[in-house]
């Protein structure tokens, strides 16, 4: 039986998210915090300065043979030294929280410890910032002033299918149906999932390929994949500043919201796990919130006013 060390749980972690279908960057950024997080229990629980002066050459030194069994306030004070040490944003925070509270969630369900520490945990507050992306008619004149094929058909099927740069990347032309009208993409976790597209863009596509029947849609260097770099250096060629691929992967759910109201579809097609995430990229028009105001806020119509 473990006796509760993290450098006896790590491993074990690893094969517990492998299983979970995540993705190895991911698995790695996992791990990552929480080593760096049990060289902090170590520091806190062996070193002979308090935890407000432990530097980096510390973590050097520091152990991974710490006890995984922490109180809720350890887990506070090791996010407050990162703000305060490491200027860490507070969506970098919230992403060290999600390792840890993976990781302590994973044992919790092992029995390895006795009370999970991390609901109580308090996370930094993250500024609401509205994403910039660009509307339909403003994504057709951007398509329009690309004059390469290849490029054009690049930035259209994000537009199209709301596709990731990975997934865009990765597409072979045997995923594509032209009967069915849809593309096979594999996500986050290679989780494989079927993405629409549209007659128009399906025709762009035919004319691209040509008579081969497989390999890659989009052919980078060495006849392999195109890279996600490459379609970066595009998008800096042609797009207005700021907007990137998931600037435009943004449009594509907004405009699909927008038409259709249906939340659940605009997550599924995404290839979102949560549908908090999906909220982040939708908006109300303009006109839409103005026609709400005025049929159902009580002032706007001139009920409960003195005459």
């Amino acid at each position: 039986m473990k006796t509760g060390y993290f450098s006896e749980w790590l491993d074990q972690f690893e094969i517990y998210l492998k299983m979970r279908n995540y993705s190895p960057r991911t698995i790695k950024s996992y791990e990552e915090t929480v080593r760096h997080f049990a060289r902090y229990v170590w520091l806190c629980r062996h070193g002979d300065a308090d935890s407000g002066s432990f530097d980096e050459r510390a973590f050097d030194a520091a152990r991974l043979n710490a006890k995984v069994e922490v109180p809720t306030s350890m887990v506070n004070n090791y996010l407050s030294w990162l703000a305060e040490r490491r200027s860490y944003k507070p969506r970098t925070l919230h992403r060290m929280i999600s390792s840890l509270s993976s990781f302590y969630s994973y044992l919790y369900a092992q029995g390895a410890i006795s009370a999970d520490p991390m609901p109580g945990v308090e996370r930094p507050r993250v500024k609401s910032q509205e994403l910039k992306y660009l509307k339909h008619s403003q994504v057709i004149r951007l398509l329009k002033s690309i004059d390469d094929d290849t490029d054009r058909l690049v930035v259209r099927l994000i537009y199209a299918t709301g596709v990731r740069v990975s997934e865009l990347c990765a597409i072979d032309i045997g995923d594509i149906d032209f009967e069915e009208r849809t593309i096979r993409v594999k996500g986050k976790g290679d989780k494989v999932r079927t993405v629409f597209v549209d007659g128009e863009t399906l025709a762009e596509i035919e004319k691209h390929i040509g008579n081969k029947i497989m390999g890659p849609l989009f052919i980078g260097q060495q006849g392999k994949n195109l890279s996600p770099r490459t379609v970066q250096r595009i998008f800096q060629r042609y797009a207005p500043p700021g907007i990137t691929p998931h600037k435009i992967r943004h449009s594509y759910a907004s405009e699909l919201y927008r038409r259709s109201k249906n939340l659940r579809v605009v997550q599924e097609n995404l290839g979102h796990s949560s549908i908090q995430t999906t909220e982040i990229y939708l908006h109300t028009d303009l006109d839409e919130r103005q026609a709400v105001y005025r049929q159902y806020f009580p002032l706007s119509n001139g009920d409960g006013v003195e005459k």
